[in-house]
């Protein structure tokens, strides 16, 4: 009997590109305004990491997270911003459910992400956020490099928005072999573009990375729950078909040709 003839399958993102960029900026100072303003101009999408109990006259009210953040996502950054690392566990739980709570209360959905205060956490900490509902948590440092996590629980930005931005988005948009997945990630604060009076390169950075063909636009969130669906596609062993038990579409390659995979859908390769 003559087997299947094997195939080369790739896991793509949306559309079928092969790179995603993500920006992440924490606090919800008053800044967070110009910036969206700046990522909608230019299509770019990012998370936005907020505190629920720290409601001081810099920063946005909760009044306008709704609107202001539309399209964008929020995540946690706990509900007061302790140093965690220092803190009781159950403490700990307590700050990220109470931020939770007040950030839900307004936006209207579940909010499963984080970005740990202070960059404090440890591997309890981090072992301990599935079980409050929180899919992803962002440490500080820069890795300079366009890799997927292998651990979304300790998930390292590309760079800081003042670490070689421009150098490292020069390098991101000249990507261009098909066999990876590449991501780029920012995180930084808002306020920080005022201090270094630097918005000019973040509009430089935006223009040169923004529209391209080959660049899926997206949230923290979303990247993690893609990955995660594109992870429960069911493959036959001839890899003739593929099942998606998943709401969202998937997309994949096989032996060069990009194929969207439906939620719900089985399809033959």
């Amino acid at each position: 009997m003559e087997l299947p003839k094997l195939k080369n399958i790739y896991i793509c993102f949306p559309g079928g590109r092969h790179k995603v960029l993500t920006m992440s900026f924490d606090d919800g100072r008053l800044e967070d305004r110009r910036l969206v303003e700046l990522f909608n101009r230019y299509g770019v999408r990012g998370t936005f990491n907020l505190n629920a109990g720290l409601l001081w006259e810099d920063r946005v009210p909760p009044s306008e997270w709704r609107e202001l953040y539309r399209g964008h996502e929020v995540a946690c950054h706990t509900c007061l911003h302790p140093t965690i690392a220092r803190s009781p566990i159950d403490q700990v739980a307590r700050q990220i459910l109470e931020d939770r709570l007040g950030l839900e209360s307004v936006m209207g959905y579940p909010v499963r992400g984080l970005a740990y205060p202070n960059g404090s956490w440890t591997p309890e900490i981090a072992a301990m956020l599935p079980s409050l509902g929180i899919r992803y948590a962002r440490v500080v440092g820069d890795t300079h490099d366009f890799a997927i996590p292998n651990d979304f629980m300790t998930w390292k930005s590309t760079c800081h928005h003042t670490h070689q931005l421009l150098e490292d988005g020069k390098r991101f948009a000249a990507l261009f072999k098909t066999q990876y997945l590449y991501m780029m990630y920012v995180w930084g604060h808002s306020f920080e573009f005022t201090c270094e009076d630097d918005w000019a390169q973040m509009e430089r950075f935006c223009d040169m990375v923004a529209g391209k063909d080959d660049t899926w636009y997206a949230t923290n969130i979303q990247i993690v729950d893609y990955l995660e669906d594109a992870r429960r596609l069911q493959f036959t062993v001839a890899a003739d078909m593929v099942h998606n038990p998943a709401a969202q579409s998937v997309w994949i390659e096989v032996d060069g040709d990009r194929l969207e995979i439906p939620g719900g859908a089985t399809v033959r390769l």
